[in-house]
């Protein structure tokens, strides 16, 4: 079975391409499932977030129209900070997601990409801030299915690679605090196409995850335009079997769903 559980439309801010379209893309390349997770970021981007609402009508049109050829999940992206909880729990109350990637890309309010969280700090600072300010949100907010990308701050770090054991304590509490409130991770292919060289998140963090006793694992490609859909899945499958797993999942009205690797 293929799935691909991170998938964004023109109904995030950072993409044009039309929820029917990417539907038929991932039709024709053989997927047996996939689950919109249009992007909402309260904080930095509030004025740019999705329209829930209108996300909402086309997906039931779109489900009307294609779902005898594909399995489609209403799912949404939460990219939450500490400070933006409560209006995520409004959304989240607002409508019947099957799945919620609980993201980080903003921390104070200042994003990673244009480096503004970055700034005035050291390495050492903003890795371990952006950490801390995921484990915070944890503890704070339940609603959500898996963690998205959970080292994307890889991504955007001028510096450099930043040594995994100096992070190792951080992201095994994160894990563990996961695990035992029964949530996953995700497997992000765009890995690819950052050209990062490891899987997001590394095969470190993955390894990590089995040890402390995580099953739980989504695979998405973190898709934006037509090139991006259905990245290397099949890849993602395979590198979990190498570590180990046996089983990735899926969702539906926020229950995971087992499945055979």
């Amino acid at each position: 079975m293929l799935a691909d559980y991170h998938m964004h439309t023109s109904f995030s801010d950072d993409s044009t391409y039309p929820m029917e379209e990417e539907i038929k893309k991932n039709i024709s390349l053989g997927l047996d499932e996939i689950c919109f997770t249009e992007h909402i970021d309260y904080g930095v981007k509030t004025g740019l977030n999705c329209d829930c609402e209108a996300y909402y009508k086309e997906f039931l049109r779109c489900k009307e129209k294609f779902g005898s050829q594909i399995t489609l999940k209403f799912g949404i992206e939460f990219g939450i900070q500490t400070n933006t909880i409560y209006e995520f729990q409004k959304t989240f109350d607002s409508y019947n997601f099957d799945f919620v990637i609980l993201s980080c890309h903003q921390v104070d309010n200042k994003a990673f990409w244009n480096q503004n969280f970055q700034q005035g700090k050291t390495q050492k600072e903003y890795n371990e801030r952006y950490y801390e300010e995921i484990l915070k949100v944890m503890q704070m907010y339940d609603n959500y299915s898996v963690l998205g990308h959970l080292d994307m701050i890889i991504r955007y770090d001028k510096a450099g690679e930043y040594d995994y054991k100096c992070v190792e304590n951080i992201i095994m509490k994160i894990l563990k605090y996961a695990i035992a409130h029964g949530k996953g991770i995700e497997i992000n292919t765009s890995c690819f196409r950052y050209g990062l060289k490891d899987l997001t998140p590394s095969r470190e963090i993955l390894k990590l995850y089995k040890e402390l006793g995580g099953t739980i694992i989504t695979i998405g490609s973190d898709a934006h335009q037509e090139d991006h859909v259905g990245c290397k899945i099949s890849y993602a499958q395979e590198e979990l079997k190498k570590l180990g797993y046996t089983h990735f999942y899926t969702y539906e009205k926020m229950t995971p769903i087992i499945h055979e690797l």
